[in-house]
């Protein structure tokens, strides 16, 4: 389905249906959705990046696409699908079921092209991001970065930078732009040092666990998500020294233990959230955590939701 720049211009409207696009602000190209009216869409525009938060309006086939000189950053918080297929240019093709935040990464030129038959009411935001824009100048060491596809990955530096852009949509304080123009540069630091982590990743690395002690380590961890788990007891387990141990387990699942452990309970919690048999301070037990509160802390953090809201959104 192809339309001209002016028809997707007036796509973009806020909750009372209201044209948010000036002739400043408009863009050349944003993520086109067909049908057209299945999704309420709020821009904002900080000129290096560019925000459009989309709500799904009803459950029924739809399908977008894009492909610009721009990179594309997507953030998936509320995502699930009965079916469909995921595509970016320089990928295989996903059909994964269940993406909630997830991210995934369109590089400049790129083509990107999702259709779903949600089961959810789909909230997604496209973060646009122009490296031709002067706040991105030789200087700041990102104008010339590549930067890889990605397709529904987590890292929580960039997804909390990330909701924080979120968090600026609409906000007309005279300081939330220039706050939005830091918050771009970090973003941007964050990809890239997301995209230097993972090069290192796939260089040969010397000392990692071998593959019948990672399975060993991650069962246990599985067995015992709500207890707390001592580097010492996982080193004991495969026989290695409590530094060798820690570095070969960062190299083999690239993160260390704790962090490694706490993914896994968060993991436990949304899967629990999403049925009603238990409340949430005893899923907040069952992950391992003796206060509702600090449950709630952990998992916002993870998340950038509670667990009471998360499981709200899921009944939505």
């Amino acid at each position: 389905m192809k339309r001209n720049g002016n028809a997707r211009v007036s796509e973009v409207l806020n909750d009372n249906g209201i044209n948010l696009l000036s002739s400043r602000s408009s863009l050349s190209s944003i993520v086109e959705i067909s049908p057209p009216d299945i999704a309420r869409r709020q821009l904002a525009n900080w000129g290096a990046i560019q925000a459009d938060t989309v709500k799904v309006t009803r459950r029924e086939t739809f399908e977008y696409r894009f492909q610009a000189r721009r990179h594309l950053l997507i953030a998936y918080e509320r995502a699930e699908r009965h079916e469909g297929e995921t595509l970016i240019e320089g990928l295989p093709k996903s059909t994964l079921r269940e993406f909630n935040y997830k991210l995934s990464f369109v590089p400049a030129g790129h083509q990107f092209y999702e259709w779903q038959t949600p089961r959810v009411l789909t909230r997604v935001t496209y973060f646009y991001i122009d490296l031709q824009d002067p706040l991105f100048d030789p200087d700041s060491g990102i104008a010339c970065s590549t930067i890889s596809p990605r397709v529904f990955f987590f890292d929580q530096a960039v997804w909390d930078t990330a909701l924080k852009l979120k968090a600026e949509v609409g906000n007309s304080d005279p300081c939330s732009h220039q706050y939005a123009e830091a918050l771009s540069i970090v973003l941007m630091h964050e990809l890239i040092r997301l995209e230097r982590t993972a090069s290192a990743a796939v260089r040969p690395l010397r000392g990692g666990l071998p593959v019948w002690q990672q399975r060993r380590v991650a069962e246990f961890i599985g067995e015992h998500l709500g207890e707390p788990i001592s580097l010492a007891a996982l080193a004991e387990l495969v026989d290695l020294s409590l530094f060798h141990f820690a570095r070969a387990f960062t190299q083999s699942f690239g993160v260390p233990p704790h962090r490694y452990h706490m993914a896994r309970r968060m993991d436990r919690a949304r899967s629990l959230l999403r049925k009603r048999a238990l409340t949430v301070t005893e899923i907040g037990v069952q992950a391992g955590f003796r206060e509702t509160s600090s449950f709630t802390r952990a998992f916002r953090r993870f998340t950038g939701l509670t667990p009471t809201e998360y499981r709200h959104h899921q009944e939505d």
